[in-house]
């Protein structure tokens, strides 16, 4: 198997110790497992949209600052698409990051309700279409919210921005926030095709679920080459950056044979 070929699919990662593969997938578990659980169990409760549209924005937020560091924080099959397409994943990667967030949400809305009583499900924070809402529809709502959410992912993560890394797990946290705000009533909001597989498997609903898959990912994809070839600033140059080192480097020798000069000066 040719070597770029193999790096891209990402069975280099198999192989290597450094990686930590299986690190990585144990977070997205996690990840997953606290959205579920915290923000489909706010849904329980007899709230409005705006206490569960802040309950799923600070369940992605904390859940990208516990993780984020050892697998990037994708919590979300329409990330890791997105971010896949920019090649900033593996496709082996890429597969089992959409595994393990499944099983996480799963395993999440799972727990929720095993601890209450059958009386405080109020449907467990299941996504569905509002009864006047064509699937078409729902499928345009959802990918709007992949496009946003996976916009805001590459803009707070952008290499350009290295001071954006410190509010980058807020950004996503409030991007979640704002989608359910705007589209909750309408679809759910879900944002997250594993967020809502978790609660479809709980209560055993399938409804148009094709929905919740397709659209945020169609939005993940389409964010990622909006940002990438449109929005991203070029890399710089490699010769740009000799020309700037050897300008530096002039510059500092520069420096140092007029002190010596001055040296030469003061002892004549």
């Amino acid at each position: 198997m040719p070597a770029k070929f193999e790096y891209s699919l990402g069975v280099h990662e198999l192989k290597s110790k450094e990686h930590r593969l299986w690190q990585a997938l144990v977070a997205e578990f996690l990840g997953n497992f606290l959205l579920n659980f915290f923000a489909c169990g706010a849904c329980t409760q007899p709230e409005d949209g705006t206490f569960k549209a802040l309950a799923f924005g600070l369940a992605v937020f904390i859940a990208i600052t516990v993780i984020g560091n050892i697998s990037g924080g994708h919590v979300n099959p329409a990330v890791t698409v997105g971010l896949l397409v920019a090649g900033r994943v593996s496709v082996l990667r890429a597969v089992f990051y959409i595994i393990f967030q499944c099983l996480g949400s799963i395993a999440g809305t799972a727990a929720v309700r095993t601890l209450l009583d059958e009386a405080y499900y109020n449907g467990l924070g299941h996504t569905h279409l509002l009864s006047n809402i064509t699937e078409l529809q729902g499928l345009g709502i959802e990918f709007f919210l992949g496009l946003v959410l996976v916009l805001t992912v590459f803009g707070a993560c952008d290499a350009s921005k290295p001071d954006s890394r410190f509010t980058a797990p807020l950004a996503i946290g409030l991007s979640v926030t704002l989608g359910h705000l705007g589209t909750i009533r309408y679809t759910g909001a879900s944002m997250n095709p594993a967020r809502t597989l978790g609660t479809a498997v709980a209560v055993d609903n399938w409804d148009a679920h094709w929905v919740y898959w397709v659209g945020p990912i169609l939005g993940g994809i389409a964010a990622a080459l909006i940002y990438t070839q449109v929005l991203e600033k070029p890399a710089v140059h490699t010769s740009v950056k000799v020309i700037e080192v050897s300008d530096k480097y002039r510059t500092h020798a520069d420096e140092r044979e007029m002190r010596k000069l001055d040296s030469a000066r003061d002892y004549a």
